[in-house]
């Protein structure tokens, strides 16, 4: 898996010149937000910067019949004489594919519904949580996302997202952390509070399981092992999951502290 990163004045921004200078489509990628620089107060050239994970076999600026090529090639063979390829007409001339039809569009995520606040410890962690996000200087709105399991989600509306997930999601995961040291102190066997924007969080989660079977499919097509980026325990956790099933692959964790790396082996059929 190749990794390029691009950046803009904003999150979207960043990605459509992932697209353009990919050729890729928006459901074609997997975008993962690394840095966000919000432009001091009363100045403009706040930047976003996203990392974006390719597949080996799927190089950037490729079609699936492998016509395109870099703009790099295009220009440096504007001087070269025209060459004929065997019966093959001009791209202008081409017909579309039969039986190709437009591409499969992801089905939008669900976006829950805002929960109203139920009982003191509620209503004291969205307070909490909210006074943490003004004094950040993110304009938001937070709101009970669900509960759960003994878990307790409050939810971010924000229009800075990005800026508010920070970083592999440090800054975020840092409120939760935040969020859960108030919650132990309100109040006897609380709930573990799970703080998201965006659906963030469940994003990120496919994003991990989908990286870690793609780097199974490469492991398996070169017999090569590959290293992982550090992940925290519960990004461990889902990824040595996903692999768990793959007769032929195992994980391995390696490392100190708290963010490990997990290194994916082939093992070979029956081992």
């Amino acid at each position: 898996m190749s990794v390029k990163e691009f950046e803009g004045r904003n999150e979207e921004e960043a990605i459509n010149k992932a697209i353009e200078s990919l050729g890729l489509d928006r459901d074609e990628i997997d975008v993962e937000i690394v840095e966000t620089r919000k432009a001091p107060f009363l100045f403009g050239g706040g930047r976003v910067r996203i990392r974006v994970h390719l597949e080996e076999d799927r190089q950037p600026g490729e079609d699936e019949a492998g016509d395109r090529q870099p703009m790099d090639n295009l220009r440096h063979q504007e001087s070269r004489p025209t060459r004929q390829r065997d019966n093959r007409r001009p791209r202008g001339d081409r017909q579309p594919r039969e039986g190709r039809g437009p591409r499969p569009q992801p089905a939008p995520e669900p976006v829950r519904e805002p929960l109203p606040a139920e009982g003191e410890f509620e209503n004291s962690m969205v307070e909490y949580l909210q006074g943490l996000v003004e004094r950040m200087g993110i304009p938001g709105r937070v709101g009970i996302g669900f509960r759960e399991d003994r878990k307790l989600g409050l939810n971010i509306d924000t229009p800075d997202s990005g800026i508010l997930i920070g970083k592999k999601g440090q800054t975020l995961e840092a409120l939760q952390v935040i969020a859960n040291i108030a919650a132990s102190r309100m109040k006897e066997g609380a709930e573990r509070i799970i703080v998201d924007t965006q659906n963030y969080r469940s994003r990120h989660e496919q994003s991990l399981v989908r990286m870690a079977r793609q780097t199974a499919q490469q492991v398996r097509r070169t017999r090569q092992s590959r290293l992982l980026e550090a992940m925290n325990p519960f990004e461990r956790r889902l990824v040595h999951t996903a692999l768990a099933e793959e007769g032929d692959i195992e994980t391995a964790s390696e490392g100190d502290g708290l963010y490990k790396r997990i290194r994916v082996i082939y093992k070979g059929p029956g081992k």
